[in-house]
């Protein structure tokens, strides 16, 4: 009896608890704005999931990111570039780390970092708006070592400074500067020092990913001039294809998505959707257009065949389009829907919108099913949303919230 009592409590404990991970990157754990966490409420009230706690935050469209308990919030106060480290459960300070910054944004858009941290193992990793790069120590924000990438490579600041976050693969950084002869550089994550450049490509405001696909590791990058793929380990060169706008004043912003040997990438400024087939070193075209999902700068999300993302310019009330992978046919849309941030969990899309609305919209391609909707933030909501132990960690350019979203 007693052994039966306690393998029911422990499944009952189980059931309760459901899954949860960290999300310690831009985009997720897997890079790709999807988490296992299950399970998750199903709807909330018309004013919002529950505040677990929330502060003031400085300026920055850099979304937070979470790991072992400890929450990384990069933002600008004044003319400093912030570091902290919060407890994710509370809110309260760890650590703050902070430096001078001169950025100044030539739009009078935002003067904040873009780029979202990084934390792998002991260390924290951060990309500043004119291209300070910092390695901090986790426990106790101690500087590990700093570059100053964009004046060590000669980039140019483009029109919002640097905006990509860098991905990690086997102890190097690799990261889009737009530099001299080094469009593309992997950097030690122990030191800090160059292991290779490639490419001349001017720097965008897409973060890379990396994938295994074809039996080898492909980086792959939406850089200014286009798609390029390398092997992470040497910067050789495994495809490239100048894919962009014919509008000098546009950006490519959008992540790119993997889904076995597949990638998507897409851009607005009458540029559109791209889908390929990668193989070693080259790539099959299968297909491409300007109507199913032209996205300014949210990722889009890949789930059971089709794609779920923001279509369209920003400031024309983008709307919210359902995709098929394999073809490009677009099965459903949600006119003026405006951009945001996205991720997928636990079979819903959980949505923040630039005006701070959270909408919580079923992932399926049959049609579009809000199931809950809140204003829980201030306009100016561009930061990526991040969930981690069933809590939505969310920012606006004035506040940072979280949001208990377990079932």
């Amino acid at each position: 009896m007693i052994r039966q009592l306690l393998a029911y409590v422990c499944f009952v404990s189980f059931a309760v608890s459901g899954i949860a991970e960290d999300w310690p990157q831009f985009l997720g754990p897997t890079r790709n704005g999807v988490s296992t966490e299950t399970p998750l409420a199903a709807s909330w009230s018309k004013t919002g999931p529950r505040v677990v706690w929330q502060r003031a935050v400085g300026e920055g469209w850099s979304g937070p990111v979470v790991a072992g308990g400890r929450l990384v919030l990069f933002h600008r106060k004044g003319d400093d570039e912030v570091v902290e480290c919060l407890d994710a459960a509370n809110g309260k300070e760890h650590w703050k780390f902070e430096y001078p910054t001169n950025y100044v944004d030539d739009f009078n858009f935002d003067p904040g970092p873009r780029a979202t941290p990084l934390i792998a193992g002991k260390h924290v990793y951060t990309l500043g708006a004119e291209g300070k790069m910092h390695c901090l120590e986790l426990a106790t924000g101690k500087k590990v070592w700093d570059r100053a990438l964009a004046d060590d490579y000669q980039a140019a600041k483009g029109f919002f400074g640097v905006a990509t976050s860098p991905v990690l693969d086997n102890g190097f950084l690799l990261v889009n500067i737009g530099g001299k002869n080094a469009g593309i550089v992997a950097l030690n994550a122990e030191t800090g020092k160059e292991v290779w450049k490639a490419t001349t490509d001017a720097a965008s405001y897409s973060s890379p990913v990396v994938a295994t696909i074809d039996g080898v590791r492909h980086a792959l990058f939406f850089t200014r001039e286009g798609i390029v793929s390398l092997d992470p380990a040497t910067g050789d060169v495994r495809f490239r294809k100048r894919w962009r706008s014919r509008n000098n004043a546009s950006v490519n912003a959008a992540t790119p998505v993997v889904a076995g040997n597949e990638v998507f990438f897409s851009a607005s400024y009458e540029t559109g959707a791209i889908l390929l087939r990668a193989k070693k070193d080259g790539f099959d075209e299968i297909w491409t257009n300007d109507e199913s999902l032209s996205c300014h700068y949210g990722t889009p999300i890949a789930q059971h065949g089709y794609l779920y993302g923001f279509h369209g310019r920003q400031e024309r009330k983008a709307s919210l389009n359902c995709v098929e992978w394999k073809t490009g046919k677009v099965q459903w849309t949600q006119e003026r829907f405006g951009c945001g941030s996205m991720l997928l969990a636990d079979g819903r899309l959980i949505i923040l919108g630039e005006d701070g609305d959270l909408v919580l919209v079923e992932a399926t391609p049959k049609g579009y099913v809000e199931q809950a909707r809140a204003p829980v933030l201030g306009r100016g909501c561009r930061a990526q949303i991040a969930l981690a132990d069933g809590r939505l960690y969310a920012r606006d350019t004035k506040k940072l919230v979280c949001l208990e979203l377990k079932k």
